[in-house]
């Protein structure tokens, strides 16, 4: 590996991004040449299977000095793609950002200008968004529903990738070694300093976006439920609230059959409050799943991800590489 030592370390996570890479390599290399830093560029290739890796293997071979790949065996996801950058980052100054070009990567300097003023974290938020409608209907509404249950986090913007932390807090998050997180808010909980700046925000450049509805519901999971209780807290109040008014209900059944006498009527009743709480309960039982489903993850001490081979400087060839700081407790 080379004794080189960046200033910048730009970690960009990539799956299936063969039409934008050539774009991003131009105008990303021409913004950082600008700064006059010396900089890396860290790519993660999550499971490509279009020409993504030839492409970022010829890449590689225009600037060995500045652009390091590593080659996943599989997909494991834009947040542990960029947790394999975070654990080979050798820069002060981390910025991660997606390979799609709807973060311009012009946008750096504004980044690099807040660390330098002494910010340990900085957010974004994107300005007059490209998005479809219905992607900003479910971005605001998530956002606004967020803030109200976890007030703590500070963030306009959780969507935008484009964010820049100081080392120290990256290798925190390295070194949690969660098989699910959300970098954007863990980031937040070591921060003593953070901030926030806009950015601007452009159409995709080319392919279409890596996150359907699925996944974009599991990205919400593993925000609420790795960094609140609230969902839990939410079924007990609604659990005590159901008891107290379901005894009230008994109550007034039992007298209302020493005075009325023995009836059938309001039966229906009976059986569509009987399966309003079964649904209450097996939602519950839902959101308590995802809670043990994460904990389950977390025992199991696998691999988060598996890394096929690293491109940098001092090889002619791929270099075999661990797969993660989990693999080896795993094997131990």
């Amino acid at each position: 590996m080379s004794n080189y030592h960046p200033y910048l370390s730009i970690v960009i996570p990539v799956h299936n991004e063969q039409e934008n890479l050539e774009e991003l390599y131009s105008r990303l290399t021409t913004t950082l040449d600008k700064l006059n830093k010396p900089y890396e560029i860290i790519i993660t290739n999550d499971g490509s299977t279009d020409r993504t890796g030839a492409m970022l293997q010829e890449l590689h071979a225009r600037r060995p000095h500045q652009i390091r790949v590593i080659e996943f065996n599989g997909n494991f996801g834009q947040h542990m793609a960029i947790m394999a950058g975070f654990e080979r980052v050798r820069g002060e100054i981390v910025i991660t950002m997606d390979a799609d070009l709807q973060n311009p990567p012009e946008e750096i300097p504004k980044l690099v200008a807040a660390m330098e003023a002494g910010h340990d974290v900085v957010n974004t938020h994107r300005l007059e968004r490209q998005d479809s409608f219905w992607r900003l209907f479910v971005s605001r509404s998530h956002n606004k529903l967020r803030e109200w249950m976890m007030p703590k986090l500070k963030m306009k913007d959780e969507g935008c990738m484009l964010r820049a932390y100081r080392r120290n807090i990256v290798d925190l998050m390295a070194s949690t070694g969660e098989a699910t997180t959300f970098i954007p808010a863990l980031a937040l909980n070591y921060a003593s300093n953070p901030t926030e700046v806009g950015v601007a925000h452009a159409e995709r450049a080319a392919g279409t976006s890596n996150y359907n509805f699925y996944k974009l519901i599991r990205y919400n999971f593993d925000l609420v439920t790795g960094f609140s209780l609230f969902p839990l807290q939410v079924f007990t109040l609604i659990g005590m609230l159901i008891s107290m008014l379901s005894f009230g209900f008994v109550v007034f059944l039992m007298v209302r059959r020493f005075i009325v006498g023995p009836e059938v009527e309001g039966v229906f009743t009976l059986f569509a409050i009987l399966f309003f709480l079964i649904g209450i309960v097996l939602l519950g039982l839902g959101v308590v799943g995802e809670y043990i489903g994460r904990i389950y993850q977390e025992v199991r001490k696998r691999p988060r991800f598996v890394i096929r081979h690293i491109l940098e400087e001092g090889s002619n060839k791929p270099t075999v590489a661990r797969a993660s700081q989990l693999e080896q407790q795993a094997e131990g």
